[in-house]
């Protein structure tokens, strides 16, 4: 698995939204969050600046998801219900996004991804973003 990589395809389960990204630090920063909708979701999210997401195809089926605060937006596809990517509460210069739309990646390619600590989100509680703990996969043999 190459860490570096800068730019890369992806699409949602149906196909209907494509995007083409461009990471702010590769896959390296592969991460979980522990707050109530990233709970739900499961997804690991790699980093974009806010101008590093370009849809190629499909913008008029993404759909937008936003609660609480209302910062953050978590974008969709209607038609197949995949998380695409999220514009972040906590940097609203950078986009999540998810790491299983990509083209050639998959969350279980990460042997272990750092938990953010999401229930205490660093917009509400000083001292900036806390790590939460490590999700580890080990493949069987």
């Amino acid at each position: 698995m190459d860490l570096d990589i800068k730019e890369i395809d992806g699409a949602c389960h149906c196909g209907t939204v494509r995007l083409r990204v461009r990471l702010s630090d590769g896959l390296r920063s592969a991460r979980r969050c522990t707050c109530s909708y990233c709970r739900m979701k499961g997804a690991v999210a790699l980093s974009a600046d806010l101008g590093g997401i370009d849809v190629v195809a499909g913008a008029d089926a993404l759909t937008t998801y936003q609660f609480n605060t209302m910062a953050a937006k978590h974008y969709f596809c209607s038609k197949c219900g995949i998380y695409t990517h999220h514009q972040r509460r906590s940097n609203q210069n950078q986009y999540g996004v998810n790491a299983a739309i990509l083209d050639g990646v998959s969350p279980f390619d990460f042997t272990e991804i750092p938990v953010m600590d999401g229930i205490n989100h660093p917009s509400d509680h000083p001292g900036g973003p806390r790590v939460a703990g490590t999700l580890k996969f080990i493949a069987s043999e």
